[in-house]
């Protein structure tokens, strides 16, 4: 909102949702330094604090309320999407890695089959309790 200062003037219309009234570059839809979109991490690696690769980002959970990534769900096993399971992973367990291009979780292969997961077609996130149940096993704090 203007202040009536000299040489001041509204970079967009009161109440719009207008983003970059001057022409300039905008928002960046895919991505900057700092931000990538979602596209662009889905299919990335998840490899294991080893370097071993485990699998790749299928897509992730967002909370509704807060806006931020919840989980990321990676789809492990499985060829060509025959017998593939999907294992959320808390995001705040993973770390992107820039030399190996791809995101590391502190987990290995054999713990990862025992860690919650589900097949094509469940969705196990209707359970309200299945969030806790992951973050109980990655022993994250509840991201709620």
């Amino acid at each position: 909102m203007p202040t009536e200062l000299p040489n001041e003037r509204a970079l967009r219309t009161p109440g719009s949702m207008e983003l970059d009234p001057s022409g300039g570059e905008g928002v960046a839809i895919n991505e900057t330094r700092k931000l990538i979109a979602s596209d662009k991490v889905e299919g990335t690696t998840v490899f294991s604090a080893a370097g071993d690769e485990l699998g790749t980002v299928h897509n992730f959970m967002v909370d509704k309320v807060s806006g931020q990534v919840a989980y990321v769900v990676m789809s492990f096993g499985g060829f060509l999407g025959v017998g593939e399971s999907y294992h959320p992973l808390p995001w705040r367990a993973l770390r992107y890695d820039r030399q190996l291009g791809g995101y590391v979780v502190d987990i290995d292969k054999s713990n990862l089959e025992a860690a919650p997961h589900y097949g094509a077609g469940e969705d196990p996130f209707v359970d309200d309790e299945y969030g806790a149940k992951v973050d109980a096993y990655y022993r994250t704090a509840p991201t709620a």
